[in-house]
């Protein structure tokens, strides 16, 4: 006796079907299009949720990543005219190269925009699990900018000591390297909250990014103040240390993209759902239990075994339930397929 159950989720209240009718159990067709206040709103930690309304839907996944994006653009694009006007004045090489790296960190958002587009796009079937993949495709453009500013920052800093120039405005320098430092941060802050509740390795990665940044800023701070001590130097020695931070950042970055392409998942959410399999009533245990990410939001697949004496109907019933209790109870997990098996089948 053996049955499969296959019952995906788009999150608590989303269109869900049952695979034996294929027929719709609910029709959920409402969107969220946030406004970039709202966003702001986030950022500056005045807006809050309800408890009762988790991201734990892949349409308000999709919402708080696109918010997080909009926001970053809009505070990074100022940060970025900021810096770029101050350069005008001052004629600073290294404020020119931090307003021009703020300039790449603002439009890596673009990239992730496309991707969580294409990820809201219903499966087909050419892309069966959908285009969830596209968001992780996007985390490597974000680390090929990483691994881009490391570049310049370096160049920038080679340049100076090998042709110095003296700076003028010290102070406007100093204020724009503190707004670029302040600005980046924030957006890094964000990234990664966000990131993190909504299981984005790309967004964290670009909130990774924008941290980076920061510390670019406070190389141009550190060195503005060096310059004004005389010591010319400063600017490019501090640059040059800040690229070495860049490198360790692009290395956490490039591990955590790449282990959510080889489907990694944290051991911890696996021990959790195969907990929630084995004390669903009428399993007699787990005989396997795979998850994997696609995008933002987790699928699992699991062969749990029942007594051997349940009809068909009866295995089907407990496989809804394990499916139901694993929708519950494991965040972000929006899709499960259940099989069920007579205890004794496997070896």
């Amino acid at each position: 006796m053996s049955t499969h159950h296959r019952h995906p989720h788009a999150g608590h209240g989303a269109e869900h079907r049952h695979a034996d009718t294929g027929e719709p159990a609910s029709d959920h067709r409402a969107r969220l299009w946030p406004t970039v206040g709202h966003a702001v709103a986030e950022v500056l930690g005045t807006h809050s949720h309800d408890p009762a309304d988790q991201v734990d839907s892949a349409l308000e996944a999709d919402a708080a990543g696109r918010r997080a994006l909009y926001a970053s653009l809009v505070i990074l694009g100022v940060t970025a005219a900021i810096q770029l006007a101050v350069v005008a004045v001052s004629g600073s090489v290294a404020l020119l190269g931090d307003g021009l790296h703020n300039v790449a960190d603002a439009l890596t958002a673009v990239p992730l925009l496309v991707a969580f587009s294409l990820a809201r796009r219903p499966p087909t079937r050419r892309y069966p699990y959908g285009y969830g993949r596209a968001e992780d495709l996007g985390g490597l453009f974000v680390i090929a900018m990483i691994a881009l500013s490391s570049g310049i920052a370096a160049f920038e800093a080679v340049d100076r000591l090998l042709h110095p120039h003296p700076v003028h405005d010290l102070w406007a320098v100093a204020a724009a390297a503190l707004v670029g430092f302040v600005g980046n941060e924030a957006v890094a802050r964000y990234r990664v909250r966000v990131g993190r509740r909504i299981g984005s390795a790309a967004l964290m990665a670009d909130g990774l990014h924008a941290r980076t940044d920061g510390l670019t800023s406070l190389a141009v701070l550190l060195g503005a103040g060096g310059v004004a001590l005389g010591w010319q130097v400063a600017d490019p020695i501090v640059g040059l240390v800040i690229t070495v931070a860049i490198l360790g950042v692009l290395r956490s970055a490039a591990r955590q993209v790449g282990s959510r392409l080889l489907d990694a998942v944290d051991p911890h959410l696996v021990d959790q759902a195969t907990s929630v399999v084995a004390t669903t009533p009428g399993v007699a245990g787990v005989a396997e239990l795979r998850m994997r990410w696609v995008g933002h939001t987790l699928r699992a697949e699991v062969d749990a075994t029942v007594d051997p004496s349940l009809s068909v109907s009866e295995a089907h019933d407990v496989a809804h339930h394990v499916e139901r209790h694993l929708l519950q109870e494991v965040a972000r997990l929006t899709a499960a397929t259940i099989h069920t098996s007579p205890a004794g089948a496997h070896p």
